[in-house]
């Protein structure tokens, strides 16, 4: 008899996004909720922890998409600020991560770092920080120093910053000089005391807040450019990805994974989530009629226009939403939809695969905005996402999805009553939370030289003020 055994099948992980900024969520929908009340986020943080999942996100926007100088069309106009409300989830939560986008062009390391720590402290190690840069002018006008850093300068401030975040959750512990070319040097003399003298920051003296019981705050990158593959490859524990197509998302996450070992590190230890969105009802066909219907609602006309016009750089108010893209060609130097990243560069070759697309699939240019930018991920009965979700994961397209619901705050109580179950009981899924960190979710090491949790008369001792 074969004593062979059966590989273990891979982990599904799941993460929530309330959407609150762009246009991904159908608030004009009868069902949906105040984006802003405290009982939106907690409702949807209560569901998403019920179906344990690894973690609750908020992104950030620091300032509202504009089109021609008007908010754009169907945005989310107001959000709270994330920490803020994520440490009232704190109190109502026992095991759900929370993880907050954070900028790290527009704030500086010490408030930061003592942000995350508090949030770790109060949420008994369930904080991750989502590290952010940002190149534009337009979201710098609402800061002092707006506009003031190069693009090229973002991920190396980015990078100094973190490092910088760390030292400082660190200096709780005893240590010598640690010198890194690329950040400049840090000091850690006894408890709480810090230096740092790098190119963008210079800051000393003592650090406030003892680390929490994660040691650091668990850290996400969402770069897709190839230095933020790199920085979340060096640095962070989980990358977020756009990539929702299985063929696009196994190139993703093959690259993002071999460049692991430059640094030393295992596969394992950066979980790769692609943003998703599933659309669930009783068959196949009513949840395409469902998706359907979902794509108009989050793709106006004015929505069509207004994204053709961030691809083609030029004023297209005269064309036919509901007729053929148009055969001009696109300028590179114009910008019509403020604070949006994503066509900011490429336009040609954007224009280019569009047009291929629709000229394939007879699509109008509202059909086509919604084929690329407002299908469903995931669309079925709970049967057919469930086995979707799974072979994603095995096929090693990604470790699992961070699933952003159409509506708030009840978008994903189908998924977490009826497809949840079906991966526990396929055994990709977790029955129960087995640990109580977000690293423990995720399965990543804890940063045990720096927690004070640990039993030990070391640890205690650096609990002491000095």
């Amino acid at each position: 008899m074969s004593t062979r055994r059966t590989p273990r099948a891979r982990q599904v992980h799941l993460a929530a996004q309330l959407p609150g900024i762009h246009n991904v969520t159908v608030w004009s929908d009868p069902r949906s909720e105040s984006q802003i009340a405290i009982d939106s986020f907690i409702r949807l943080a209560q569901t998403v922890e019920r179906g344990k999942f690894d973690f609750f996100f908020l992104a950030e926007g620091l300032r509202l998409r504009e089109h021609r100088g008007r908010i754009y069309d169907l945005d989310i106009a107001g959000r709270p600020e994330n920490l803020t409300v994520l440490g009232a989830l704190a109190a109502v939560t026992t095991r759900l991560g929370l993880a907050a986008t954070v900028n790290a062009t527009f704030n500086e390391p010490y408030e930061v770092a003592r942000r995350f720590a508090t949030l770790d402290h109060l949420s008994g190690g369930r904080a991750a920080w989502n590290v952010v840069t940002s190149y534009d002018a337009f979201t710098g006008e609402n800061f002092r120093r707006g506009g003031f850093l190069p693009e090229a300068d973002r991920y190396t401030r980015a990078a100094e910053f973190l490092s910088v975040a760390r030292t400082l959750w660190d200096s709780w512990s005893d240590g010598d000089l640690r010198a890194d070319a690329a950040a400049g040097e840090f000091v850690r003399a006894g408890a709480g005391r810090f230096a740092h003298h790098g190119r963008h920051f210079d800051i000393a003296g003592r650090f406030t807040t003892p680390p929490g019981p994660q040691g650091h705050p668990v850290v996400i990158q969402s770069g897709e450019s190839d230095a933020g593959r790199e920085f979340a490859a060096s640095d962070a524990d989980v990358i977020f990805s756009k990539h929702n197509r299985l063929d696009a998302a196994q190139d993703f996450y093959r690259d993002v994974k071999r460049r692991l070992a430059r640094y030393g590190r295992a596969p394992d230890d950066l979980k790769i989530l692609p943003t998703a969105n599933a659309v669930v009802a009783d068959t196949d066909e009513e949840a395409v009629a469902y998706a359907e219907e979902i794509g108009r609602e989050l793709v106006s006309p004015q929505t069509a226009i207004a994204h053709l016009e961030a691809v083609w750089g030029r004023d297209l108010s005269g064309y036919d939403p509901d007729g053929p893209l148009p055969d001009i060609e696109p300028e590179d130097d114009a910008h019509f939809l403020k604070g949006h990243s994503v066509f900011r560069k490429g336009r040609a070759e954007t224009a280019r695969e569009w047009r291929k697309v629709a000229e394939e699939r007879g699509l109008s240019i509202r059909e086509l905005v919604i084929e690329v930018g407002g299908r469903p991920t995931f669309v079925g009965s709970p049967r057919t996402v469930a086995d979707a979700i799974d072979h994603f994961v095995q096929t090693e397209g990604a470790d699992g999805f961070v699933l952003v619901p159409h509506l708030t705050p009840g978008g994903l109580d189908d998924v977490v009553d009826r497809v949840v179950p079906l991966l526990q009981e396929k055994g990709v899924f977790r029955e129960d939370y087995t640990g109580t960190t977000l690293r423990d979710h995720l399965g990543l090491s804890t940063n045990e030289e720096t927690s004070p949790y640990e039993d030990t008369e070391e640890n205690e001792a650096k609990e002491k003020p000095v």
